[in-house]
């Protein structure tokens, strides 16, 4: 048989223009898009914070989005409907136009009434308060098919809690100024000085957990003089922590031997323990609480995750205490409202980047897309609750977000 019979004939499509020089291809940058976002004024839990900052909103403004920011939204953080207008922000005079916005933003969660504001699509970014929210306000969110997402649970580019991080190092700094106050007569304490003084021991003061909110009540620990023991499992924060604070320090692993011990003698406990999905661990019993010291104060700052001592209940800024036990409990949620202009320049310098990286994507939802530090917040999507920890306490079925964006929901 010939070379041209054994031969097989290929279609020229195949051979005709491998050679010839190819177009170059190159990265098309997406359109910005323009964000509408909307801060409603916050009416519950006693709620002084305000969710961008003046400052924050010029910024937004400058890049061409456009905010609506509801009347007297930041009066309780020493912001005036003047200086919003001023940067260019729209002043609304009803909820109603406030939640026109494609982004609503809030440093508290929504009640039920304002969620019968919202729509399908609509992007809600506020904190999650396990403790006080209930299977209703979830299947209200996924009624409405509302994007929400929870700030205490956005990661930035190395893992962490942004949110988390800034407000619990005013979260530790407050704790023990409030402890302080808290051991005075006139608070209803034993009238016992955090510090000691020449001839008078210090009080002792345990701290659960070696976080942020942890270093931050330790060095003000520190510097008003008082004796520390901080408990953690994870023995690298406590080491990381004895660096943070450049001295060593009484600490020790969750041992349960060693804790009850250290509880019982103690004037001052801090609970600071932050879960990173859920609700943060139970780790002193009602029995232990029972058993301390006549006036001895518990500050539970875990309790926005559902408090980490077994008789924690929510509590107010105007009634933050209660005594069970001859022990008295502050667990109010948002410690950092009681520094509200403070924390409220912190959560914008968190927030702003966010939304200016999420207007170059071409929206939020594009970015959820993209980024895992902010998928990692998200909640419920499109009507269906994302959150695992969420649907095993109301008995709500959950679905993986990454599914849903696979398949495109």
């Amino acid at each position: 048989m010939s070379d041209k019979k054994k031969r097989i004939p290929i279609p020229k499509v195949f051979t005709e223009g491998q050679y010839q020089t190819q177009v170059e291809m190159l990265q098309v940058q997406r359109k910005p898009n323009k964000l509408y976002i909307g801060i409603p004024k916050e009416t519950t839990l006693q709620e002084n914070r305000v969710a961008l900052v003046p400052s924050a909103v010029a910024s937004l403004i400058g890049h061409g989005h456009r905010v609506v920011v509801e009347k007297e939204a930041g009066k309780k953080a020493n912001y005036t409907d003047h200086r919003y207008s001023e940067v260019g922000a729209d002043i609304a005079y009803s909820k109603e136009q406030v939640y026109k916005a494609d982004i609503i933003i809030k440093v508290a969660p929504p009640t039920l009434e304002e969620l019968d504001h919202f729509r399908p699509n609509q992007i809600l970014i506020s904190p999650l308060h396990i403790p006080i929210i209930t299977a209703e306000y979830i299947n209200r969110l996924r009624q409405k098919r509302v994007i929400a997402l929870a700030m205490e649970y956005i990661k930035d580019e190395i893992g962490t809690f942004p949110i988390v991080r800034i407000m619990s190092e005013m979260a530790g700094l407050s704790s023990m100024l409030t402890a302080a106050e808290l051991m005075t007569s006139s608070s209803g304490g034993k009238g016992v000085l955090l510090g000691g003084i020449s001839g008078v021991p210090s009080a002792k003061v345990v701290i659960l957990g070696a976080g942020v909110v942890a270093e931050f009540a330790t060095r003000t620990a520190i510097g008003l003089g008082a004796d520390i023991r901080v408990f953690d499992n994870n023995i690298y924060k406590l080491m990381r922590l004895q660096n943070q604070v450049g001295r060593q320090l009484n600490t020790s692993s969750l041992n349960p031997i060693q804790l009850k011990k250290e509880l019982l003698n103690a004037d001052v406990v801090i609970g600071a323990i932050h879960s990173q999905s859920g609700r943060a661990p139970i780790l002193v019993s009602e029995d232990i609480v029972s058993e301390m010291k006549p006036g001895a104060v518990i500050i539970d700052v875990s309790i926005d995750q559902g408090g980490c001592f077994e008789t924690s209940e929510v509590t107010t800024h105007d009634r933050p205490t209660f005594v069970k036990y001859d022990v008295i409990h502050y667990c109010v949620p948002n410690i950092a409202s009681r520094v509200a202009r403070t924390a409220s320049i912190a959560v914008s310098n968190i927030l702003t980047p966010i939304l200016l990286k999420a207007s170059d994507t071409g929206s939020i939802q594009n970015l959820i897309h993209e980024d895992l530090g902010l998928r990692n917040g998200v909640y419920t999507y499109k009507g269906c609750l994302t959150n695992e920890y969420l649907g095993r306490r109301f008995k709500i079925k959950s679905t993986s977000l990454d599914l849903l964006i696979t398949s495109n929901l």
